[in-house]
């Protein structure tokens, strides 16, 4: 965790309220301006999804991953960044510094920085997103389309995003 994430959040907060709604590059450079963590997107009504983040909190104790829900407006500047449609919260979508990845290059590229509680020795996480990744995307993207689309019927659906947690402030993206 990093010990500028005040001055983030209010630099966020700050470009945020300034910004014209195609103004989406001062928010996401923000973003990365004093924390250049990876931010993940999610979707933030998707049951599954937001099960998704309490596990990735869970398993990324050393704070790798900031996160940010696809419907926010720091996560639509960064749908843009990414070349991709404001409002598609079709997928998962891992934005670092300088690239971005969706479906499962961003699912596969995230587990490969997951580990807790496993020793530093077998931390299958890593392990099975470097051997996914081995696997052709057009597969890989085939089941995660599937899972993707019927993610609402299958896991449900929140009226609201994720309720923060104290513990976590600064590994949340603000910014609306």
């Amino acid at each position: 965790a990093l010990d500028s994430s005040a001055s983030s959040d209010s630099s966020i907060a700050d470009a945020v309220d300034g910004a014209s709604d195609g103004d989406w590059r001062a928010i996401s450079d923000a973003i990365f301006n004093t924390d250049s963590r990876p931010v993940i997107l999610f979707d933030g009504v998707c049951n599954m999804c937001n099960g998704g983040v309490n596990f990735a909190l869970d398993w990324d104790p050393d704070g790798n991953f900031r996160f940010a829900a696809l419907q926010s407006d720091a996560g639509r500047a960064l749908l843009q960044r990414s070349g991709r449609s404001p409002d598609d919260i079709s997928s998962i979508v891992l934005v670092d510094k300088e690239q971005a990845y969706i479906k499962s290059d961003a699912v596969l590229r995230i587990a490969k920085r997951l580990g807790r509680p496993f020793p530093a020795v077998v931390k299958p996480f890593p392990i099975l997103g470097r051997a996914g990744l081995l696997f052709p995307r057009f597969g890989r993207n085939f089941v995660y389309d599937r899972v993707a689309n019927n993610r609402y019927s299958m896991f449900g659906k929140s009226d609201s995003c994720r309720i923060s947690d104290d513990r976590f402030d600064d590994r949340f993206v603000s910014g609306g």
